[in-house]
């Protein structure tokens, strides 16, 4: 008898905790679902607050009218067409062929005697006329300051700027280009499509680009070297750089000072140089190239400043305001170089 209670104690004790389990395994969904409800309100409530703000914030509208677009100054070159028949009565082949000679090499032991000398081209002396020679030919238009910028244009050629003649600083053609042009500036005009009477006082942003005008480069410096070779009892000289001289004149038209706009290394022109040729007009045949006209002096000039007593790097103008003293000191300087090769032959 006691052991049949004991064993329905047990059975009642198991089955009570399997009840158990069964009740807890049946709530446990029933938990899960609501939380799951509970986070999907939340995050409703969330949206909706986002919603609510992004709507209430506005970007404001920008009013004011961007500043107009300035266009960077350039130098427009002429477009050359080139001849599609042989244009001379004769096959002109030797041109493309040109190349410059090389330089007699002068050691430095050699180098006995060496000064330095700046030039000033005018293009208005009679034997330089031929640096503003308008005419155009199949390598482009025939003035110097045109082959200058399409040699630094379109032949990779380095110009340098005017701050120095060290050749120190590379330029690049817009600067160039806002150099010798003025920049671009904007102004304000009457705006005649909307206001044709005036009345209402519209007005419109205009941009006005100046054209470059190849008759205000009228003058070039010439920086080059003398030198005494021992070794060949003879004086060389060397040409090391070419700078064209933009003219500034006053406001009634009148002359008032010029300024070098860049650079170029000559030895780095001499291959095209040779290339392009200089106007004769006594003989039309009879053409050199611009390397051969350097390298033989067929060109006037005036000594502008030289390395002669000169402890003060100054140009002859800054010490000797007179302009036709300052024109014989730069010939005092050509004689001196002169007579110092001269001096050294005994008769």
């Amino acid at each position: 008898m006691k052991n049949r209670i004991i064993k329905m104690c047990l059975l009642l004790t198991v089955m009570a905790f399997a009840t158990a389990e069964a009740d807890a395994q049946a709530k446990k969904p029933s938990r899960t679902t609501k939380k799951r409800t509970t986070t999907a309100k939340k995050g409703a409530t969330t949206n909706r607050n986002a919603t609510a703000n992004n709507a209430a914030i506005t970007p404001p509208v920008d009013t004011v009218k961007p500043a107009p677009v300035v266009p960077m100054a350039d130098i427009k070159l002429p477009t050359i067409k080139r001849s599609l028949r042989n244009d001379n009565a004769i096959e002109r082949q030797l041109v493309k062929d040109r190349f410059p000679l090389a330089y007699e090499h002068i050691r430095e032991d050699d180098a006995a005697f060496m000064q330095r000398v700046w030039r000033e081209i005018d293009v208005h002396e009679k034997i330089n006329l031929p640096f503003v020679y308008k005419a155009d030919g199949d390598q482009g238009n025939q003035r110097f300051i045109n082959i200058l910028l399409s040699a630094i244009k379109n032949d990779s050629i380095t110009a340098f700027s005017a701050d120095d003649d060290r050749f120190t600083t590379p330029m690049t053609y817009a600067q160039i280009s806002e150099n010798l042009v003025a920049k671009p500036k904007s102004i304000q005009v009457p705006d005649l499509a909307q206001d044709p009477d005036g009345s209402k006082g519209i007005m419109r942003d205009t941009v006005i680009i100046d054209e470059f005008n190849p008759d205000k480069v009228e003058r070039y410096w010439i920086k080059e070297d003398w030198v005494f070779d021992k070794e060949s009892s003879r004086m060389h000289v060397r040409i090391l750089g070419i700078a064209p001289l933009k003219t500034i004149t006053n406001e009634d038209g009148s002359f008032r000072d010029v300024s070098p706009v860049f650079w170029v290394y000559y030895p780095d022109l001499r291959p095209i140089f040779a290339k392009h040729e200089v106007y004769n007009g006594k003989n039309y045949g009879a053409r050199m190239s611009w390397e051969e006209l350097f390298e033989s002096r067929m060109f006037a000039s005036r000594i502008i400043k030289s390395t002669i007593s000169n402890p003060n790097d100054e140009f002859i103008k800054s010490y000797i305001k007179d302009p036709i003293l300052a024109l014989l000191e730069g010939e005092n300087v050509r004689e001196k170089i002169f007579n110092y090769e001269q001096d050294l032959w005994s008769y």
